[in-house]
C-alpha cells in the first residue's frame, strides 16, 4: 500500500478526520481514531446503523467469517437466476455493471483465489474479538454475548460440506473449536430445533450482539468523547483544497477536515472510484425478521447452513436472516423474500410464531469481486476507504476501524491491512 498521504512533515497524522458513513465500520473507525487524539465528525445520509448494519444477524464470528466465492457458490449461484425464491438470488437482468461483477467473481470461484483471500482473512479475523474488548472496555455501553453458533442440518450427510470447509479454514491457520452434537443434546439445549434435525456442529469461540443497539452505544461514546454526529446529511462531493478536504452536502454546509474516511458501505462506489477504487463491488442485499419464542431465552445463535436461515436471539424475540440478493441498494424490501424465508424455516423450527412477524428489513451488504474489502488510501491525498466487508462487516468492523486509525497516524501500513488496499 502506498504511504499515508495526509502526514504532515512533523510526523503527525490528521488532526480533524471526517467519517462518511454511521455504520459499525465507520463508527468504529471513529472511535479508534479518537483513541490517538484525532478529532472526528461523523456523517450519514440516514442515520446510525441504517445500511447493512442495524438488521442483520448480529454474529461476531471469525470462525466463519470466509470468502464468499468458491467453485460450489458459482454453481449454486448459475441455478439462483432462475428461481426467485433462492437463498442466493441474482436478477437476471442485462445491467452491464452487474455483468461486469459477475464476470469478475465467478473468475474468483476456485479453490487457489479462495485459499489466496483466507489467507488475507486470518489475521483480521484472530484480532476481531480483541477489537470488540477494547470498545467495551474503553466506555462502549453494549454487550457482546459469548456463546457457540449452532449449525443444524435436517440430514447427517448435508453436514459433509461444512465439515469440508472448517478443515480448508483450519488448514488457513485458524484454530476452530468444534464438537459433534447428538440429537438428543441438541433438542435438550435448543428446544427450537425441528426434531427432524439429524445432526449438529458446534462451533465455540464465537460471539453475538444485537446490531443496531451496539451501533447506538458506539455513536453515543463517540458522542461522549467529543466527536460530532450529523445525521441526514448527503455527500455530494470531495473538494481539495488548502489544508485539507471539504465535503460538500446536497444541502447543508459543507464540512472540512484533514483527511476523510469513505465508510458508506453498498455506496461506497459513489464517492470512491474518482479517487483509484476501481474494484467492482454491488450490493448484497439481506433480508431478516423477527419472530416471537414460545419458551425464550435461546441460548445462542443456530445456523442452517443447507437453506441458508441465521438466528439470532434478540432480546425475547428470534431474529431470523438470510438471503443474498444482488440488486440496488436503495430498491424497496421485497416482501416475497421474507414469505421465501419463512417457507424455508418452518421445517427447521419448533416454538416459534413464524405468523408474528416484526421488524421485517433489508439492508445492502457491500460485495467485492475479489471478495477482499477496500482500507486504505486512495490515489487522492487524505482519502481513505474503509469498506466492502460483504457478510462480514460486524465481525471484521472494529478490527477494521482499530488498524486503519493506526495507519491514519502513524503512517505505516499494519501487515493485516496490505491485502486490501482499495486501489488494487
Amino acid at each position: 500500500m502506498s504511504s499515508n498521504p495526509v502526514r504532515a512533515e512533523s510526523g503527525q497524522g490528521p488532526a480533524h478526520v471526517v467519517v462518511v458513513g454511521a455504520g459499525m465500520v465507520g463508527l468504529s473507525t471513529a472511535w479508534f481514531l479518537q483513541e490517538r487524539g484525532v478529532e472526528v465528525t461523523v456523517l450519514d445520509r440516514s442515520g446510525v446503523a441504517a445500511g447493512s448494519s442495524w438488521g442483520n444477524a448480529g454474529w461476531i464470528s471469525p470462525g466463519l467469517a470466509i470468502p464468499l466465492a468458491e467453485p460450489s457458490v458459482l454453481r449454486y449461484g448459475m441455478k439462483a437466476m432462475f428461481d426467485p425464491d433462492s437463498p442466493l438470488y441474482v436478477p437476471p437482468t442485462p445491467d452491464p455493471q452487474l455483468l461486469g461483477f459477475m464476470l469478475g467473481f465467478a473468475r474468483r470461484c476456485t479453490m487457489k483465489e479462495w485459499r489466496k483471500a483466507m489467507a488475507a482473512f486470518v489475521p483480521v479475523n484472530e484480532k476481531a474479538i480483541g477489537a470488540y474488548d477494547a470498545l467495551t472496555e474503553g466506555g462502549v455501553s453494549a454487550q457482546t454475548h459469548e456463546a457457540p453458533i449452532m449449525a443444524a442440518f435436517r440430514r447427517a450427510e448435508d453436514a459433509a460440506a461444512l465439515e469440508r470447509e472448517i478443515d480448508l479454514v483450519r488448514e488457513a491457520g485458524l484454530e476452530l473449536a468444534i464438537e459433534a452434537v447428538d440429537n438428543a443434546t441438541l433438542r435438550a439445549e435448543l428446544p427450537i430445533v425441528s426434531p427432524s434435525v439429524e445432526k449438529a456442529i458446534r462451533i465455540g469461540g464465537q460471539r453475538y450482539l444485537n446490531p443496531g443497539e451496539f451501533a447506538d452505544a458506539l455513536a453515543k461514546s463517540v458522542e461522549n468523547r467529543g466527536g460530532r454526529m450529523l445525521l441526514g446529511y448527503n455527500v455530494r462531493a470531495l473538494r481539495h483544497g488548502p489544508g485539507g478536504v471539504t465535503v460538500e452536502m446536497v444541502s447543508g454546509e459543507p464540512v472540512r477536515g484533514d483527511a476523510v474516511v469513505l465508510a458508506t458501505g453498498a455506496w461506497l462506489p459513489e464517492l470512491a472510484r474518482p479517487y483509484g477504487v476501481r474494484v467492482r463491488l454491488v450490493a448484497g442485499r439481506g433480508y431478516s425478521f423477527s419472530a416471537r419464542v414460545e419458551q425464550p431465552p435461546v441460548p445462542c445463535p443456530v445456523y442452517f447452513p443447507q437453506e441458508r436461515v441465521a438466528c439470532t436471539p434478540i432480546a425475547d424475540r428470534l431474529r431470523i436472516g438470510g438471503t443474498m440478493e444482488i440488486g440496488d441498494a436503495d430498491d424497496v424490501l421485497h416482501i416475497e423474500r421474507i414469505d421465501a424465508m419463512v417457507r424455508a424455516a418452518r421445517p427447521l423450527l419448533t416454538g416459534v410464531d413464524l405468523d408474528d412477524r416484526k421488524d421485517s428489513w433489508v439492508g445492502g451488504r457491500p460485495v467485492t469481486a475479489d471478495n477482499l474489502p477496500l482500507i486504505g488510501p486512495t490515489h487522492a491525498p487524505g482519502v481513505w476507504t474503509a469498506g466492502g466487508h460483504g457478510m462480514w462487516g460486524i465481525t471484521q468492523g472494529p478490527i477494521t476501524g482499530q488498524l486503519l486509525a493506526e495507519y491514519m497516524t502513524t503512517g505505516r501500513a499494519p501487515a493485516e491491512l496490505r491485502p486490501f488496499d482499495p486501489t488494487r
